[in-house]
């Protein structure tokens, strides 16, 4: 079984526009409603590529009762077309899950965000959601993702104690946050940190990828997984530095494709694979979610004409 923590799970909202026009009212097109959170659309990429999954994190009020039940029903019809099953282990809290809004121009393609801060979590929860952590952790979890923000009342080192106890467990583990949480996770040895180019910048001080990632590996990470947006991502690694991109740039919506190639660096680390392969395996999910018109979800054709081509380059340590 694989892991997700998504300590500030939300219920996304999405809305359909012709076109959006500040400071005017609209007629949505269409409405749809998904379980959010980077870790939960990890999660959904995973199950879709057979790999047996929990999610965990927090969910309360009417929002988080809603997030569960789609949760719930999603995990019904995966397992008749060959879809592994999500488990949910979400921890109940008194406060509201969050929502996230977003608003898609259909003219344009663009899609405008609106993301709720989430739930207060009183440090009673903080120790109920430990607790449930380290039960998971005693069940055969062969990889763990940390991932996105944190809700209010949570530590702010809370992903560094989450990174602690993965490897106190012997269980591999990836970090996918940033500012301070990320710079906290970075100093308990997390084996892969998945930042992009501007989160990396904003931790090291340093604006050239490579660099950065190196700094970082300095400041504690095994591996670092650099997204780069349209021109791929940098992998730097104890055993050598790779760059890898698709052979031509996709048009379509980048909402969740960071997420998908946390799912391809997780299960590839589950796997066993070869660094190069885990990182065509990110680079490949990542450009077929483009193809895809939500998070959480990977355009299959797009993915297994991706996977070959994608190009993975040797680079030089500067």
């Amino acid at each position: 079984m694989i892991l997700t923590v998504t300590l500030n799970a939300a219920l996304d909202l999405t809305y359909r526009v012709p076109h959006l026009v500040p400071h005017a009212s609209h007629r949505v097109r269409e409405v749809s409603e998904r379980p959010g959170g980077k870790g939960l659309n990890v999660a959904r990429v995973l199950a879709a590529l057979g790999f047996e999954t929990a999610v965990t994190g927090f969910a309360g009020g009417e929002t988080g009762r809603v997030l569960r039940s789609l949760l719930a029903a999603d995990a019904a019809p995966g397992q008749e077309n060959g879809t592994a099953p999500v488990t949910d282990a979400l921890v109940p809290v008194a406060g509201r899950t969050r929502r996230t809004v977003g608003v898609v121009d259909e003219a344009s393609g663009d899609t405008t965000q609106l993301n709720e801060p989430g739930p207060h979590v009183t440090p009673e929860e903080w120790e109920d959601f430990l607790a449930a952590y380290r039960d998971l952790l005693a069940r055969g979890v062969r990889a763990i993702a940390l991932c996105g923000s944190l809700p209010p009342g949570v530590p702010v080192g809370a992903y560094a104690t989450l990174v602690r106890e993965a490897r106190t467990a012997r269980i591999p583990v990836l970090l996918d946050t940033s500012g301070e949480p990320l710079r906290r996770g970075l100093a308990a040895r997390p084996d892969i940190v998945k930042p992009n180019a501007e989160e990396l910048a904003g931790i090291t001080g340093t604006a050239e990828p490579l660099r950065a990632a190196r700094a970082a590996q300095r400041r504690g990470a095994h591996a670092v997984a650099a997204s780069l947006g349209a021109d791929g991502m940098l992998l730097v690694t104890q055993d050598g530095a790779w760059s890898a991109a698709v052979p031509e740039r996709l048009a379509g919506n980048p909402t969740g494709a960071g997420d998908s190639a946390v799912a391809g660096l997780l299960s590839g680390l589950a796997e066993g694979l070869p660094w190069p392969d885990r990182l065509a395996r990110a680079v490949a999910l990542s450009a077929a979610t483009v193809r895809s018109p939500v998070a959480g979800e990977f355009d299959e054709p797009t993915y297994a004409t991706m996977l070959p081509s994608v190009r993975v380059r040797r680079s030089e340590t500067p």
